[in-house]
């Protein structure tokens, strides 16, 4: 059984109002005060990664799913400067551990519901194979189950006119999500989202971070949930590691804090991408986060599931540093760059950023590892998509 973590936040969410022509259901409301979150996976063993979807608690005690009221995909590409629709050229992969028999039918209603183009298997946009790239499907399981729902969703905001592969680990094992990405890879992937993350020690030794290295196909990882310490696969060398904010968007003007819960820091194992030797990070491996997006649950996302998450079908909104990943694999299909992208890019293209300045993920011994400042910081990296000329 999972080992399921309440965790109190405090910051209420900015109405959001659509701006693009994309329809939004309502304005993402505030959550009200004391809301808890519920992860929707526990903490990983040795050698497993856990997902790292927050979910929003409605008085801490059921998810707070009555209707969508968290971020839809006009916020979320308003609030970033997004333009365009994405090509079909694009495939942007989804790795995640079990199944989620009703990825397809949720991811449907949720495009229908904001009025994206429709993304199945029918028409060739959707695919869903096991990890092997078959369609014997791995046990379900509920959190990871709303953990796809969410990747999905986030791909499909981002980036509507790409199209989405999702590739189901057999296993939440760090071995069994590996073979996935090069499962993904091997399909034809341009980006890889990877919303999970486990102990870097057991990766180093088992030469975990060689799954994520595939040049030509850029790899995005969640930097994490529980504050300031690494994560992997995010401290893979060849990773854009993700960071999270708590964004504030009111349909004209964004603003963006560091979110007290992304995962940030020095890696103790992997090497340092090129881009980080005069990023100032303090670190001489490589220090995370590279570049960041919405995380917060408290000014979350609206994502569609009917797997019955703690017995909740429907809408919820959620956090989580698996909310930035996909945005920004997301993004980065949206440019169309994969093909000559590596993690260094962004650190060459900083005017194209949000740069977030304010906010604390914890304590640490070296400053910019845990607060955000102007430049380069450990909870935002360089900062969060202003357009798609960072990537």
């Amino acid at each position: 059984m999972r080992n399921l973590r309440i965790a109190g936040i405090g910051l209420a969410a900015t109405a959001a109002l659509s701006v693009l022509a994309l329809p939004s259901a309502a304005p993402a409301a505030p959550a009200p005060a004391g809301v808890h979150t519920l992860h929707a996976c526990g903490a990983p063993a040795p050698g497993y990664a856990a997902c790292l979807a927050q979910v929003v608690m409605a008085s801490g005690i059921t998810p707070d799913a009555a209707s969508p009221t968290g971020f839809g995909p006009a916020d979320l590409r308003g609030a970033y400067q997004l333009t365009g629709s994405g090509s079909a050229s694009q495939t942007i992969a989804i790795v995640d551990a079990n199944d989620d028999p009703t990825a397809e039918a949720d991811l449907a209603f949720y495009r229908s519901f904001y009025g994206l183009p429709a993304c199945t298997t029918a028409n060739g946009c959707f695919r869903k194979v096991n990890q092997t790239g078959g369609t014997s499907y791995p046990p379900v399981d509920a959190g990871w189950a709303l953990e796809i729902s969410l990747d999905l969703d986030m791909a499909s905001a981002i980036c509507p006119g790409c199209h989405i592969l999702l590739v189901e680990a057999t296993s939440a094992t760090l071995s069994n999500l590996g073979a996935s990405v090069d499962e993904a890879a091997a399909l034809g992937a341009n980006t890889i989202s990877n919303s999970y993350g486990g102990g870097e020690f057991i990766a180093r030794l088992t030469g975990g971070a060689a799954h994520y290295n595939h040049p030509g196909i850029a790899i995005t990882a969640s930097s994490g949930d529980s504050g300031y310490g690494v994560s992997f696969p995010a401290t893979a060398p060849t990773v854009t590691a993700v960071g999270g904010t708590t964004l504030n968007w009111n349909g004209s003007t964004r603003t963006e804090t560091a979110w007290n819960g992304a995962g940030s820091g020095c890696s103790a194992s992997f090497a340092q991408p090129a881009g980080q030797a005069t990023a100032g990070t303090g670190c001489t491996r490589h220090a995370i986060a590279d570049v960041s997006a919405v995380a917060d649950p408290a000014t979350g996302v609206s994502v569609y599931d009917t797997t019955a998450f703690q017995g909740q079908s429907q809408w919820f909104r959620v956090g989580g540093t698996s909310v930035s990943s996909p945005i920004i694999a997301a993004v980065i299909a949206l440019a169309g760059n994969a093909s000559s992208y590596t993690n260094s890019f962004p650190y060459s293209h900083t005017g194209s950023l949000n740069d977030v300045t304010s906010g604390s993920n914890g304590t640490c011994p070296t400053s910019q590892w845990c607060n955000a400042r102007a430049g380069w910081d450990g909870p935002t990296g360089l900062g969060t998509p202003n357009g798609t000329g960072a990537f």
